[in-house]
């Protein structure tokens, strides 16, 4: 079992498609889903599934939780998006990586992209916080350049 950091193979051809909108106001609805090591995600991972994710605990329930789409921009030629962080409360788990997926699609809970924290990272009866990078031409979750 493994988890690899990617965007998912489906949601390229997706966008091409414009079955996703990231657009802050009005755009679809984005979740993020925490997976233990058992799981197995990587770019061939098409749409969110409960194998192997982390059980409900605290403010964490089967899903995950939504995200908060900070919209998009474009800068030097790289277009992006930026989600707000997620939070949990009131959490005791182990996670080692996480899914983000469109439950707004034309393709029903189709994943977008994979997030490996490259350790297990643990809460105990506490905050576990996914911290998204600065929405920058090098560094945003998701961005496209030419």
């Amino acid at each position: 079992m493994a988890i690899t950091q990617a965007i998912a193979n489906s949601f390229k051809k997706q966008l091409l498609e414009g079955d996703h909108n990231f657009a802050s106001a009005g755009g679809d609805e984005f979740k993020i889903a925490l997976y233990t090591s058992s799981a197995t995600l990587n770019s061939a991972t098409t749409v969110y599934a409960n194998t192997n994710e982390v059980s409900n605990t605290g403010q964490y329930v089967t899903g995950g939780g939504a995200l908060v789409n900070a919209g998009t921009s474009i800068t030097a030629g790289v277009a992006r998006c930026d989600f707000n962080d997620r939070s949990f409360t009131g959490v005791t788990l182990t996670a080692r990586g996480a899914l983000i997926y469109n439950t707004s699609a034309a393709v029903s809970n189709s994943a977008v992209a994979v997030l490996d924290f490259g350790s297990d990272k643990t809460a105990t009866s506490g905050t576990f916080t996914i911290q998204f990078p600065a929405p920058t031409s090098t560094a945003a979750i998701l961005r496209i350049s030419g």
